[in-house]
């Protein structure tokens, strides 16, 4: 049996359906979302939806069946803009840190989701303290938990791994609304207006040309099968796909696909001044040295296939 956290979201609903694609059904969801969220599961196969805070206390009574061979940690409050640091810190941190410990006290594989948004502005992102500079209570969050697990891993007998995920994007996000991938608001807004909305030229970037490593949901979902199987392995990886990419590209792919649409430049917002990655690249190096060796998909495969089913989710 499998547990995924944020089971219902973006991500973790890949997650379900990767697991459901290698034969996999007794799958434990735990979320907490709307009911139009839950459309995200309608495919998928599932054992049983628990909600965040049920979850919790069968944790705490014990209650959690004794065949659990792997935890997917992926719920989260990943709204950036948010300033409530209690709401933040009990959802990122205390609910992760509880799953933690019960992974580590039933020797369960967990893998979960960190976030490159704890390098704030920094252009080097291997996974040291030196390279860590958040600024915002979300990737704070984040490098709070990062630092938890850190102080753990030396007591951990089975594979704890945080995956720091760059800038996911493709199918089932369209519930995120304002928090979904820059693919997909752009995506939205040629389709709506004809016309993608770029910020003009900041922190030394040209018009659009702010730059961002964009990885392809499905290659995540690779990476969370492949660091819950064996052998063990723990420790906090990147992952992206190396290459940073201009907002540019991706707007003039999805033109290029959809057959028609222009770019249009607006004045970036003060109220993100000091608080917006103008620059994104993932270190690889810790990543190839865990052993994983697959490809990435490129941004033009990738804004193909994410496409292809944002079309067929518009029309559901």
């Amino acid at each position: 049996m499998k547990i995924v956290t944020g089971g219902a979201g973006f991500i973790g609903s890949n997650i379900v359906r990767g697991l459901n694609a290698r034969g996999h059904a007794d799958i434990i969801v735990v979320d907490r979302v709307p009911a139009d969220e839950l459309r995200n599961l309608a495919d998928c196969r599932i054992a049983n939806y628990m909600e965040s805070r049920d979850f919790l206390r069968a944790l705490a009574a014990d209650l959690i069946p004794r065949n659990i061979e792997a935890i997917f940690h992926q719920g989260a409050c990943a709204d950036t803009t948010q300033t409530d640091e209690r709401l933040m810190m009990e959802t990122n941190f205390e609910f992760s840190r509880r799953l933690l410990d019960f992974a580590i006290r039933r020797a369960v594989p967990m893998v979960y989701a960190s976030s490159a948004s704890v390098y704030g502005a920094a252009r080097e992102s291997a996974e040291t303290i030196a390279n860590e500079n958040p600024l915002n209570l979300y990737a704070r969050s984040k490098l709070a938990f990062d630092n938890h697990v850190r102080s753990i891993l030396p007591m951990a007998a089975s594979t704890i791994v945080g995956i720091r995920y760059f800038n996911v994007y493709g199918p089932r996000e369209a519930h995120k609304g304002r928090m979904a991938s820059m693919a997909y608001q752009l995506y939205r807004q040629l389709k709506s207006s004809g016309v993608a909305r770029l910020f003009a030229g900041t922190d030394g970037f040209g018009d659009g040309e702010q730059r961002r490593d964009f990885v392809f949901v499905g290659d995540v979902v690779s990476a969370n099968l492949f660091f819950a199987e064996r052998p063990v392995r723990k420790g906090i990886f990147n992952f992206g796909t190396g290459h940073s990419r201009g907002f540019n590209d991706v707007a003039r792919a999805l033109i290029a696909l959809l057959g028609h649409g222009r770019i249009e430049y607006i004045p970036f917002p003060a109220a993100l001044s000091g608080k917006y990655q103008s620059f994104t690249q993932a270190d690889l190096r810790a990543l190839r040295a865990s052993g994983y060796a697959v490809d990435f998909t490129t941004l033009e495969e990738g804004i193909a296939k994410a496409l292809t089913e944002w079309e067929r989710e518009s029309q559901s």
